[in-house]
């Protein structure tokens, strides 16, 4: 829909046309840097703001980090973002190829030497720029809002502290959240509007890895103010599926492999103390 418009105009006509033109073998086009892609920058992505976090914090300290939690939270996860669309980059760049270029390869093996001899190098990362302008803004939103409302969960819907809950409750408060990170919460960020702001970037992402020799600013100027909203509506069905199950999918290996899990913030006994909250 967003490469070639005309073709497919809506999310059920695309469905039909796929299937006419290719079968069911064609909905699975491009699964392999896909796979790979998404992989990589899964690991990068939340490996990373582990780390950028907890760097973060010792920087703040810790009543800064109570106080500033919410852009500690925004600042990780978009230092985490930048190295994990680098990760990404190649494989985004060859998955449009196979999926909008009919004929130009059918496997990321032949389609990634192709790419090669053609732009050499610059083929894989010349949608980089344009995929941290649509991944950044939406991974903030997404760890942010999950963040704080795994806070809000605990402190006002759930009856009891998460210590004292167990594996399978834990878990379900992460679907929870997750759900809510990426549909709607009305004290910090919507992940449907997180989809809008970054979706003309996707765009751009996609029209850029399919042509030749065009920039960003050819591509978006070709696109127009219409033409880089097409397709909104699939990413936003995909986005919300998507990051609940990330959110998931995480905290279930978090809770399998016993790895840490910090518990929601509590404000710092010396802040506390500070602002009179205690004798």
């Amino acid at each position: 829909m967003q490469v070639n418009p005309d073709k497919y105009k809506s999310i059920g006509n695309g469905f039909a046309v796929t299937l006419r033109e290719d079968g069911v073998r064609g909905l699975a086009k491009g699964w392999a840097p896909t796979f790979i892609g998404y992989s990589m920058q899964g690991l990068c992505k939340f490996g990373f703001y582990e780390v950028f976090k907890i760097l973060y914090s010792d920087l703040l300290g810790e009543e800064n980090t109570y106080l500033w939690r919410t852009s500690l939270y925004l600042a990780a996860s978009a230092s985490a973002e930048f190295f994990a669309d680098i990760a990404l980059a190649p494989m985004e760049a060859a998955k449009v190829r196979i999926q909008t270029q009919p004929g130009y390869a059918n496997t990321l093996r032949e389609c990634a030497p192709k790419m090669y001899a053609e732009e050499g190098l610059w083929a894989f990362y010349k949608g980089v720029a344009p995929l941290w302008m649509r991944q950044i803004p939406y991974t903030m939103m997404k760890f942010a809002c999950f963040e704080r409302t795994v806070e809000l969960l605990y402190k006002y819907v759930v009856p009891k502290p998460r210590s004292e809950c167990s594996k399978p409750e834990q878990l379900v408060v992460t679907f929870t959240a997750g759900y809510i990170a990426c549909t709607v919460n009305s004290n910090h960020f919507s992940g449907v509007f997180c989809a809008i702001v970054s979706h003309p970037a996707d765009s751009v992402v996609s029209v850029l890895n399919k042509e030749k020799g065009s920039t960003a600013m050819q591509v978006l100027k070709r696109l127009g103010p219409k033409g880089v909203w097409k397709g909104l509506i699939a990413r936003i069905i995909m986005i919300g599926t998507l990051t609940a199950l990330q959110w998931f999918i995480y905290d279930s290996v978090k809770v399998y492999f016993r790895l840490p899990r910090p518990p929601p913030p509590e404000m710092p006994e010396s802040l506390k103390k500070k602002l009179g909250l205690t004798e």
